[in-house]
């Protein structure tokens, strides 16, 4: 893939697909999407989920989460702190412990770490990778990729 491709898959980005190019590119490579059908397919969720690259935090405030125990967000404010960041916006403690064992880095004390587009990338080709998404995209089960990303299929058509 190259920039002006990435500009023509995600037109909303403009100058932000600069910035995430890079970083998109090696964390595709790191975590083997490296088909033309795993890599449709994962851009495809990130442009959806991030609205093209605009945004890498949850607009909501995260307090729907709280309490729930299966994100792991039961102590006051931790739906709030661990609301969704990354191309792929990871929610919830459990997550955010998991990724930051996974790759490395203090998201947990530093939410704000996925916001940065090296993190933002990363952690959601790793989600991709760890959640079996690669097998499903070779297999061109689209929908079956939304539901295990969104929970359900809100914005399969623009995705």
């Amino acid at each position: 893939m190259t920039l002006d491709q990435l500009q023509k898959i995600m037109p909303l980005a403009k100058d932000r697909a600069a910035s995430f190019f890079a970083p998109l590119v090696a964390a595709m490579q790191e975590f083997q999407i490296n088909t033309p059908l795993r890599q449709a397919s994962f851009l495809a969720q990130i442009a959806h989920e991030s609205c093209q690259l605009l945004y890498v935090k949850e607009l909501a405030s995260g307090a729907a989460y709280q309490g729930r125990k299966d994100l792991g967000d039961i102590h006051p404010g931790d739906g709030e702190k661990y609301k969704g960041r990354g191309l792929i916006q990871i929610t919830g403690l459990n997550n955010y412990q998991l990724v930051a064992a996974a790759l490395k880095i203090d998201c947990v004390n530093h939410p704000e770490l996925l916001e940065q587009p090296v993190n933002a990338c990363r952690s959601a080709a790793w989600f991709w990778q760890t959640h079996g998404l690669n097998e499903l995209a070779d297999k061109d089960f689209f929908v079956t990729i939304t539901r295990k990303i969104n929970g359900g299929l809100n914005g399969l058509s623009e995705r």
